[in-house]
């Protein structure tokens, strides 16, 4: 951390480390920055680089990710390593979206693709100037408990006065609920995507708008997308905007989730719910941080972090073709999992008090009192619809309140239908049917499948699954694949590239490999 009290820290002009082998590029950076009021030194390889970070601290650092003593990686685990306050900003070469990933799972800021657009360099680099100054202007204070507790809490790093509003939002003291915000707290410094894994009903868009809030986007939008929820005609259009004319109905311009949420974040919930064609223009979009609106022949460059949720198995999804395995790795760059209520039952004190405050606050009514015996028979609830459950049953309870002391009808919950044993019947167990029976019945024949409403979507995925079976099983080797499924080398690169299917190799089937 800066030593600079905070006005000061905020007056100084920022100090910029740029790390590049190649002089003519070294001085195209510097200039670039020097013109915008920023005081730039500049290095050739790893060794020079640190002999300016030793002698002194910088606001953001920018590194070429080859360079020729080593590479810019070490650079970053080293400034890790040191808890230095440095931003990293890596360059990496276009098409290398591997080192990005790796870059950014290391600590790394952003990442910029070479050949760099200087529009896109000054607002990324601006961005890793205001993070910086943020964390150093406003440290959060330790809370008195942190002591009494193992683990580390997210209060011990540096936070903003709203990221710490947004943090108290996750009701819970519990251990996986201290883990989650730790991980917030940590992953908000930085531009990397993040995947928010969870059970429905956990609370996966309050983690969201903790990485939002904890983040220097705070003061921009969080423009949230339930990506399940949109009819698949309208994606393109929800997602990039449109022009006017440009389809029937469309009367004027209209901006997408991603022009709205320029500077902020864009939360795409469910993204396992999109199509694989949406899941193609959404990996171009993130790639190249611009977009182009239907009817446009301009892309429009928008800044947006972008934070997913989605209680599906993803790598589960990508084995059986239904997601974009370059997606998914775009996406899940940082993942944070978050604990079922099962899992943080000593949370549900404070979680029902902070529901029933909110609930009462909505309906004008005082809040009720939980007595420690109903409290005790919710933590033997299954709670498997987790806290909307909860939520619900505490709504319930309210509404047909009478007295001071709340009572809650555990009886009406919905609980899950057990698993009935093969050869059973799923409404009743089998000893109940043999006691009210004097006969065994005749098993009754099972319904048919209802019929697909698009034929052609339904025939497109069970080929899409049986082709993606045999290319696991050949280990992508397309040719071996074929012949077990009897078709020629030709056949199966159309289907590959008829059905968008993602290999190891990044190319659609359009081109031969020497594997094949």
């Amino acid at each position: 951390m800066s030593s600079l009290p905070p006005s000061a820290a905020a007056s100084r002009p920022a100090q910029i480390l740029v790390i590049d082998d190649e002089p003519d590029l070294r001085t195209l950076y510097e200039l670039t920055l020097l013109r915008e009021g920023y005081r730039v030194e500049a290095a050739g390889s790893v060794s020079e680089a640190w002999q300016h970070l030793e002698a002194g601290r910088f606001d953001a650092v920018i590194t070429d990710m080859r360079l020729p003593d080593g590479e810019g990686m070490e650079i970053i685990h080293r400034i890790q390593k040191d808890q230095r306050s440095e931003r990293c900003v890596v360059m990496t070469a276009y098409g290398s979206a591997e080192n990005a990933v790796e870059a950014l799972k290391a600590g790394a800021f952003d990442y910029l693709t070479k050949p760099v657009d200087l529009k896109q360099f000054r607002a990324v680099v601006a961005s890793a100037v205001q993070a910086n100054r943020a964390a150093v202007v406003v440290p959060q204070k330790p809370a008195p408990q942190a002591a009494s507790h193992g683990g580390e809490r997210p209060d011990a790093l540096s936070v903003t006065r709203s990221g710490a509003t947004a943090l108290d939002r996750l009701v819970g003291d519990s251990d996986p609920m201290r883990l989650v915000k730790s991980r917030i707290a940590k992953v908000a410094r930085g531009m990397a995507p993040v995947l928010v894994r969870g059970e429905s009903g956990t609370g996966k868009e309050l983690v969201a708008r903790a990485v939002h809030g904890c983040s220097q986007r705070s003061d921009g939008p969080f423009v949230a997308v339930n990506c399940g929820a949109i009819p698949e005609n309208l994606l393109e259009a929800e997602f990039f905007g449109a022009k006017k004319g440009s389809y029937t109905g469309s009367s004027q311009d209209r901006d997408g989730y991603f022009q709205a949420a320029r500077d902020g974040t864009l939360f795409l919930d469910e993204i396992g719910d999109l199509p694989l064609a949406m899941q193609s223009k959404l990996l171009r979009a993130i790639q190249e941080r611009s977009v182009r609106a239907i009817g446009s022949t301009q892309e429009d460059a928008v800044d947006v972090r972008i934070v997913s949720a989605t209680h599906k198995d993803l790598h589960a999804e990508v084995l059986a073709g239904r997601f974009r395995q370059d997606l998914f790795y775009r996406l899940n760059v940082i993942e944070i999992a978050v604990p079922a209520l099962r899992e943080r039952r000593e949370d549900l004190p404070a979680l029902c008090t902070a529901l029933l405050a909110r609930i009462a606050q909505d309906g004008g009514l005082p809040a009720p009192r939980l007595s420690d015996a109903l409290l005790q028979r919710l933590a033997q609830h299954p709670l498997d619809g987790n806290v909307r459950e909860l939520e619900n049953l505490l709504h319930r309870a309210v509404a047909l309140n009478d007295g001071d002391e709340l009572q809650i009808d555990l009886m009406g919950a919905m609980t899950p239908m057990p698993a009935a044993p093969r050869g059973e019947s799923a409404e009743a167990p089998a000893a109940v049917a043999v006691s009210a029976a004097p006969a065994p019945a005749a098993e009754p024949k099972p319904a048919p499948p209802p019929l697909p409403s698009d034929l052609q979507a339904w025939l497109d995925q069970q080929e899409r699954e049986i082709l993606v079976r045999a290319l696991h099983e050949s280990g992508f080797n397309r040719t071996a694949a074929a012949a077990r499924l009897g078709m020629s080398l030709r056949q199966i690169r159309y289907r590959i590239a008829r059905l968008g299917i993602s290999t190891p190799n990044g190319d659609d089937g359009a081109t031969a490999h020497a594997d094949d």
